[in-house]
């Protein structure tokens, strides 16, 4: 296991990492559009709740997925191990919102 934190896997988890709110943007223009909505309304409302900015986030997360098969097909492995790690970093996030929400005694 001496790879498994090379530079090729840092690149990966930075990526997994930044992805999600260079692609936030996007996220926002096409709920704003679905729902009627302006841009600025949708970043307000992802600013001001958790549940949307969770709901928003797992949405953003779209985009690591495209990396993912972006790299696999290049066989670049240890890059993809990092995508995986920088998903898992937003895990207990949600995870945390959801209980909060749910009242699970």
């Amino acid at each position: 296991m001496p790879d498994f934190f090379s530079k090729q896997t840092l690149i990966g988890l930075l990526i997994g990492l930044v992805s999600p709110f260079v692609f936030l943007p996007v996220v926002w223009f096409f709920l704003g559009q679905a729902q009627n909505n302006s841009f600025e309304y949708m970043k307000l409302q992802f600013e001001l709740s958790d549940t949307i900015k969770s709901k928003h986030l797992s949405l953003g997360l779209i985009s690591n997925l495209i990396w993912f098969y972006y790299f696999l097909n290049r066989e670049k492995y240890l890059i993809t191990r990092g995508l995986i790690l920088g998903m898992l970093v937003y895990a207990p996030f949600m995870v945390y919102i959801f209980l909060s929400n749910n009242d699970i005694q």
